[in-house]
């Protein structure tokens, strides 16, 4: 299937493995690329600029084909050191990247001048566009089911989608929510060139986190996820979980009085214990509502087959009905 997302990125399916912190490593993008996607590393889960130089050229010994780099530009007093990250990008001769969180206008030049095709993680219609006036090549458009951070608009794919073909001029794939062959087809419908997936992967043999954590989102439903610090303009769509119940009963109690040392017990480096260690109420993780969607475990290129499988069955069911 050709789209303006494979042309792009050089890949032969138009799908996308999201950034996802300590989940997102050179085994888990070389997995997604080498069945014909778009594999991504998160740069950020690395904790240095020399760490993920690292990472890159370990994902290169395991793929000869396209991978993405993911950066996220966090609002924090101590700044990660950004632009030693963008220069091992681009040393490692990554040719895509992923952002997400704040404008990503500073370092765009340095990508653009290497040759790095950038596309930009939006929640919204009117972040896409600032996205495409500064000269992203793409974007991501996060509708209101995916897991981490949906923004704050609350609005679904099922709208989020038409608006942005409505508007954007640039490429774009749906995020949130997308799990298989109808997600891929719908999206398609609504105006997108191709679909990201972060929660889905997440429930692959490939993916380098610990088994619990797999069949958590196995045994999950679609009401099985929270969202967490909404009163902090900071909502997140997480899994349920002892920490995240005892999150949300803090945030009702104290109401405006919330501050994030609050909470940040539930929510503050907890990731190495769950998605490394199993420890499945040690706090807060992302998990989209997708979940309802996912009962097994296969690996990359299973998945990505039976996805374009059943891509190809709707597309021919369609034609039938012409």
């Amino acid at each position: 299937m050709k789209t303006a997302i494979t042309e792009m990125f050089g890949i032969q399916h138009p799908i996308i493995q999201g950034g996802m912190h300590y989940v997102g490593f050179a085994e888990m993008a070389a997995a997604v690329s080498n069945a014909g996607g778009l594999g991504t590393i998160t740069g950020l889960t690395q904790k240095t600029p020399a760490d993920l130089a690292n990472e890159i050229a370990r994902c290169k010994d395991m793929t000869d084909k396209p991978f993405a780099v993911n950066i996220t530009f966090l609002p924090t007093v101590n700044s990660p050191d950004y632009p030693g990250y963008i220069r091992a990008i681009i040393e490692g001769g990554v040719k895509a990247v992923e952002t997400a969180g704040n404008n990503p206008s500073a370092v765009l030049p340095y990508l653009k001048d290497a040759g790095v095709k950038v596309i930009h993680k939006c929640t919204s219609v009117r972040h896409a566009l600032k996205a495409q006036a500064i000269g992203c090549d793409a974007v991501s458009v996060d509708g209101f089911e995916c897991g981490g951070h949906p923004g704050e608009d609350d609005v679904p794919n099922f709208i989020l989608l038409p608006r942005a073909a409505d508007e954007l001029e640039i490429p774009f794939v749906s995020s949130g929510g997308m799990a298989d062959g109808r997600s891929l087809i719908a999206s398609i419908a609504m105006g997108a060139s191709g679909m990201n997936m972060g929660t889905r992967f997440i429930a692959t043999q490939e993916a380098p986190v610990h088994e619990n954590v797999k069949q958590a989102i196995v045994a999950a439903s679609e009401l099985d996820t929270r969202l967490v610090m909404r009163s902090l303009r900071n909502t997140e769509r997480v899994m349920t979980n002892e920490a995240v119940e005892r999150l949300i009963e803090k945030e009702k109690r104290l109401g405006d009085d919330l501050k994030f040392e609050d909470i940040i017990g539930e929510v503050a480096g907890v990731y190495p214990r769950i998605m490394l260690e199993g420890d499945m109420d040690a706090g807060a993780w992302s998990c989209g509502m997708v979940a309802g969607l996912i009962h097994d475990i296969p690996t990359c290129q299973e998945l990505i087959d039976r996805i374009m499988g059943e891509a190809e069955a709707i597309i021919d069911r369609l034609n039938a009905i012409r």
